[in-house]
């Protein structure tokens, strides 16, 4: 957003009261639809109910026993409506704005109908789970009112610790970015001994595993990753080149494993390394080495190392999904909107340039990423 943008913002929110805000009374809590209510959905929920800002009122699921689900983990959303159409859903009066917590590939579709029904969103990462996706969320984006605010679920964004650790980065003591690495070993994937056939009835509803409805695993998790080596060196990649595959997963057509090498431009790499295959250990963070001092973020730290001072380490006070919440509550309540979309967007077509030059197993551009869709 370039200066002339932020002013003219700024001009229409002034000729907007508080209580236009949000469909409620000025300074009563913002009513919130829930779309998705699988795992992720009735995590986020979970958080969202605890704050005194909003009222769960509604709650989207195809599966009732998803809906049930979420009213037994989260007790306070007991009341709320229920759909299994999300177009009812948004259509419901008294919803100010929604979660979208559905599978990935489903994530532009009802983003595109949230902003035509002019709701707040927070939709859960990443923006698409192909590039025909990614440009068709970003085209919504495009119509959505100034006065609603969009928000993604890239939580390291509004971690108080990211943004202190990326305050160093932009600062002389850290010197000029010269290299960059995220980290997403963890496990998921059970050995080969230990792997069960899935029921037909149970694969109906997975989508994970299948890169058409969840991006393949550099899409879907490690977003979060290249999401901060493009947040703090303030760009996205211009190619990249990496390796990866399927050693150990039996079903689907996701990777188990990969590794990347984004070239950034001006001699700045960043580089991704991640598995599902971790059994009895994992690292997820991500470095960042300048010329001054070294920096590594972490969900529930982060630490600075430089020559002639005692080394800082600083904890998280919280799971930073609280932080990406409160701030959401706080834009709509507050009446500042902000749109988070291209960030998101571009972060998502970064995970989606490396899974292309694994795929072709040559370097690719930006530009050639785009082309494709």
């Amino acid at each position: 957003m370039n200066r002339r943008q932020v002013l003219t913002n700024t001009a229409n929110l002034m000729l907007v009261s508080p209580a236009a805000a949000f469909g409620t009374q000025a300074n009563s809590a913002v009513t919130l639809g829930v779309i998705g209510t699988g795992n992720r959905g009735r995590y986020d929920t979970n958080f969202f109910s605890k704050d005194p800002r909003a009222r769960v009122v509604a709650l989207c699921d195809l599966y009732s026993d998803q809906i049930d689900r979420a009213k037994t983990q989260v007790p306070s959303v007991n009341g709320a409506k229920t759909f299994t159409n999300y177009k009812d859903l948004l259509a419901a009066p008294g919803i100010d704005a929604v979660l979208i917590t559905t599978p990935v590939y489903l994530h532009p579709e009802h983003f595109e109908a949230a902003v035509a029904a002019g709701k707040h969103i927070y939709c859960e990462k990443p923006a698409g789970a192909d590039v025909a996706g990614v440009k068709r969320l970003m085209a919504a984006a495009q119509r959505a009112g100034q006065s609603r605010h969009i928000q993604f679920g890239f939580q390291q964004r509004f971690s108080p610790e990211y943004l202190a650790a990326e305050k160093i980065i932009r600062s002389a003591q850290f010197g000029e970015i010269a290299l960059m690495r995220s980290h997403w070993m963890v496990g998921g994937v059970q050995p080969k001994s230990r792997q069960r056939p899935v029921a037909p009835e149970a694969e109906a509803r997975m989508w994970y595993p299948w890169r058409a409805k969840s991006g393949d695993m550099i899409v879907e998790q490690d977003c979060h990753g290249v999401d901060v080596l493009n947040w703090f060196s303030g760009r996205h990649p211009l190619s990249a080149v990496g390796d990866g595959g399927r050693k150990v997963r039996s079903y689907g057509d996701t990777m188990d494993h990969l590794n990347v090498t984004y070239d950034y431009g001006q001699g700045l790499h960043g580089f991704l390394h991640a598995c599902q295959l971790a059994q009895a250990w994992g690292l997820v963070d991500e470095q960042f080495f300048g010329t001054e001092s070294t920096i590594e973020t972490h969900r529930k730290y982060y630490r600075w190392s430089r020559p002639g001072q005692e080394p800082l380490k600083i904890d998280s006070k919280r799971e930073i999904t609280i932080d990406a919440i409160e701030h959401f509550l706080a834009c709509v309540v507050e009446n500042r909107p902000e749109n988070h979309t291209t960030e998101a967007a571009e972060s998502t077509l970064t995970s989606l340039l490396g899974r292309l030059a694994i795929d072709r197993g040559v370097r690719v551009t930006w530009e050639e990423l785009l082309k494709t869709a």
